[in-house]
């Protein structure tokens, strides 16, 4: 399934938006894990466990993002975003989120750039323009 953080998918066009999707993961490091990178932590540094952790968590919030797009009948995510907490001490959770659509590859953008041919003018005073008449 295509995701991407842009709002559209340059050469494609949407053609339908079924909604929010969301793939949401908590992970908690094993207790081998938070004495070692206690340990770490004491020295400075990155702390290769946790990052593993954070990586591995963020492939499958992808993946079940995916999984939930694809249940509501998209194609493709767009506007794809992660966010992060801790729960407690020892736990991550992240959440893989964006909104499921459907696209036309073969159609064109989903927002053509306006024309400025046929651009209208913005109605009333504009920036630097007094609102009477001189």
């Amino acid at each position: 399934m295509l995701m991407v953080t842009t709002n559209d998918v340059p050469g494609a066009r949407i053609t339908q938006v079924m909604g929010q999707a969301f793939g949401v993961v908590v992970r908690s490091r094993g207790l081998g894990g938070n004495l070692i990178a206690g340990l770490r932590s004491i020295v400075g540094g990155e702390i290769h466990e946790y990052t593993q952790m954070l990586e591995e968590a963020r492939r499958h919030a992808i993946d079940r993002l995916a999984s939930n797009a694809a249940l509501m009948g998209a194609n493709a995510v767009v506007a794809m975003r992660f966010d992060s907490s801790e729960i407690g001490e020892t736990m991550s959770e992240i959440v893989a989120y964006g909104t499921a659509v459907v696209i036309d590859e073969g159609r064109g953008a989903s927002a053509p750039a306006p024309d400025a041919s046929t651009a209208v003018p913005p109605a009333g005073p504009t920036f630097g323009q007094r609102g009477h008449a001189s």
